[in-house]
């Protein structure tokens, strides 16, 4: 069955709404904003290229609670200011319906950047993490399927530090967020 986010055209809020009503860890999105740079030219380019297009929608179902967003975000936002591609924020707390549809390995997790057509037609998905980074909690749930056990808690405890380790202190880790939008994007 082919997904759709028609419903939810134009039913969510702008990015600039959601920094202006982040209720936690703004100073650390907005310190990631900040800190964004091209990785190169070309990548710039690509972006700025999407506003000779008009049949892209973005949505993004997140929320200001979570570390993830609040590293993965802002540079989506920073990729997609330039493209002319409107982008709306679906805030996951008002849109679980839409949530639902897009769960990770069968939880929900944040953030998720839903590329559509102008119907609502979707056309893919990033996040919630870079790949690179996903593969420790792909990995951990792989091994780890019964949240009851024991040492659940202490095993997902170190799976998060992988995670931690894996985005590394610098922002070395946007570029490769640019290469996967850039490459989703260009399969459309």
């Amino acid at each position: 069955m082919a997904r759709s986010v028609a419903s939810k055209l134009n039913q969510g809020i702008s990015p600039r709404q959601f920094r202006d009503g982040m209720t936690k860890n703004k100073e650390a999105f907005d310190e990631w904003y900040d800190k964004f740079a091209w990785p190169s030219e070309e990548d710039r380019e690509f972006f700025e290229q999407l506003n000779n297009r008009d049949d892209l929608r973005v949505l993004i179902l997140m929320a200001d609670w979570c570390g993830d967003v609040v590293r993965n975000i802002p540079v989506v936002f920073r990729a997609l200011e330039g493209s002319g591609v409107p982008v709306e924020v679906l805030v996951m707390e008002e849109h679980l319906d839409t949530m639902d549809e897009f769960l990770t390995m069968g939880g929900r997790a944040v953030p998720i950047v839903i590329v559509a057509d102008t119907g609502g037609h979707v056309l893919g998905t990033w996040g919630p993490r870079p790949k690179h980074v996903q593969e420790a909690m792909t990995a951990f749930k792989r091994d780890h399927p019964d949240r009851e056990a024991p040492d659940y808690q202490e095993k997902l405890s170190l799976a998060r530090q992988e995670i931690g380790r894996r985005y590394g202190e610098g922002t070395g880790y946007q570029a490769v967020i640019v290469r996967e939008l850039r490459e989703l994007l260009s399969a459309f």
